[in-house]
């Protein structure tokens, strides 16, 4: 009897064993990305939206959630244009609104309605007399605003990055193709005078066949760290990644085709541990500060190597705490020359592409392929301002896109894909820099459009 009840024990504990052992491997085996939604079926109902075109808005009636830096200036970029109406404007803080208002104000245009409040933004994307919903708030509140205002059935422009999460961007998708809705993302450096430059010779050939291309964000933020009020440095504390992609990537995605012929396959990123920030708390608030004290996770250098499917290559950089010069790289690399604007903005060509074009030479080939927008607007732009006149062709591109009926030059699938790099990144950046799938945001149908083409 007594042996009997011991086998009977025994063999519960191989059981358990064997049951740990194999949940162990299994939990061994799971790939960190396993979660993922790489991209199932289309959901009943739902069709692309690729070169959705709505009716003609003749004035858009735009509402600004979000009135710091970067609200505060659209509202001024959009008093300059023809056919728009500032309807709203919205912030958490009755100062920053106030401001903005000036701003609109100051420019003989008619007072905005004001919001103050951390829910103050429903009311707005629930009124009836919105068309665009423009979101400049903090990182974490841009896709629940957008999906909520495109259920309201208002368009949405995004500030960057457009999401946070892989899930967020299928957020952004499935609502913007459900509604038959414009979800774009507010990616200026698209509209960079070098960057559409070279996009004109790329689509012409002057580069021959692109292979590989480079962009990033290089930015010197430290002086952020002072303030205990700024919602960016929270990430750095819990995140390491690459939480900024969309600068350096969008321009090159566009270089690429990227969903337009071409997609991205996956990703392998990797991080250098963080020593900067620590470094300049010290400086600033001393050796034994509590400040100084305080860990943070995010590396000061994040590398990112993308694979596409047609077998090129994006490289991607983040760093906001080495004290260097600002820069977003942007190289085209083809097989028959090269173009990078920074640190010195320049082009080699074949036959003598061992050597940048000579000043002379250079300028001739920029005016030869000025990019039809900065032919049309860029001075004007470039009066306007901001950051040298980019901010206000890409208002303006969405506006006149909007004003037309037709498609807008950044899409939902632009905003997805290059806003995915945040948590994406992160997931290989935490494991050892492994290799990480990146979603198909198309649903299969990234290779139905010839190439990027603006329409007109």
């Amino acid at each position: 009897m007594k042996r009997s009840i011991l086998n009977i024990i025994l063999s519960i504990l191989v059981l358990s064993f064997v049951s740990c052992s194999t949940t162990q491997n299994q939990n061994a085996n799971t790939p960190p990305d396993a979660h993922i939604n790489l991209g199932g079926p289309r959901p009943a109902g739902q069709n692309n939206v690729l070169q959705l075109a709505v009716d003609p808005i003749p004035t858009v009636r735009v509402a600004i959630i979000g009135t710091g830096n970067r609200g505060s200036k659209a509202s001024r970029r959009f008093t300059f244009m023809e056919g728009v109406e500032i309807k709203a404007i919205c912030d958490v803080r009755e100062g920053a609104v106030k401001r903005t208002q000036d701003i609109i104000t100051g420019r003989d245009f008619p007072p905005a309605d004001e919001y103050v409040g951390e829910n103050a933004w429903r009311e707005v994307v629930e009124r009836d007399d919105i068309d665009l919903v423009y979101i400049t708030t903090d990182w974490a509140n841009h896709a629940p605003m957008a999906v909520y205002a495109m259920e309201q059935g208002k368009h949405v422009a995004i500030e960057v990055p457009a999401a946070i999460s892989v899930d967020e961007c299928w957020q952004l998708v499935d609502t913007a193709e459900k509604m038959r809705l414009h979800c774009t993302i507010l990616e200026n450096c698209c509209y960079d005078f070098f960057e559409l430059n070279t996009l004109n010779m790329a689509q012409q050939g002057v580069f021959g066949e692109l292979v590989h291309v480079e962009g990033a964000y290089i930015h010197d933020l430290r002086g952020q760290l002072r303030s205990t009020t700024n919602w960016r440095t929270p990430f750095y504390e819990d995140y390491t990644g690459n939480p900024y992609p969309t600068h350096g990537l969008g321009p090159v995605c566009q270089a690429l085709n990227i969903h337009r012929g071409d997609k991205m396959n996956y990703l392998v990123s990797v991080s250098s541990d963080q020593f900067g920030m620590t470094q300049y708390l010290k400086d600033q608030f001393g050796e034994d500060s509590e400040r100084a004290a305080k860990e943070y996770k995010m590396g000061d250098m994040n590398t990112t190597i993308i694979k596409t499917e047609k077998g090129k290559t994006i490289m991607i950089q983040h760093d906001v705490t080495s004290p260097r010069p600002y820069s977003r790289l942007h190289t085209l690399s083809g097989t028959k020359g090269f173009a990078q604007k920074y640190p010195n903005p320049g082009i080699a060509l074949e036959p003598d592409a061992h050597n940048f074009l000579k000043k002379d030479e250079y300028n001739k080939l920029i005016k030869e392929y000025e990019h039809p927008f900065i032919t049309e607007i860029g001075e004007y732009a470039k009066s306007v301002g901001g950051h040298g006149g980019m901010d206000f062709i890409m208002d303006y591109r969405l506006i006149y896109c909007l004003q037309n009926g037709l498609p807008l030059d950044i899409d939902v699938y632009d905003a997805a894909e290059w806003s995915c790099l945040f948590e994406l990144t992160e997931i290989s950046a935490s494991n050892g820099g492994i290799p990480v799938r990146i979603p198909d945001f198309t649903r299969g149908d990234w290779d139905q459009l010839d190439g990027l083409k603006f329409a007109k």
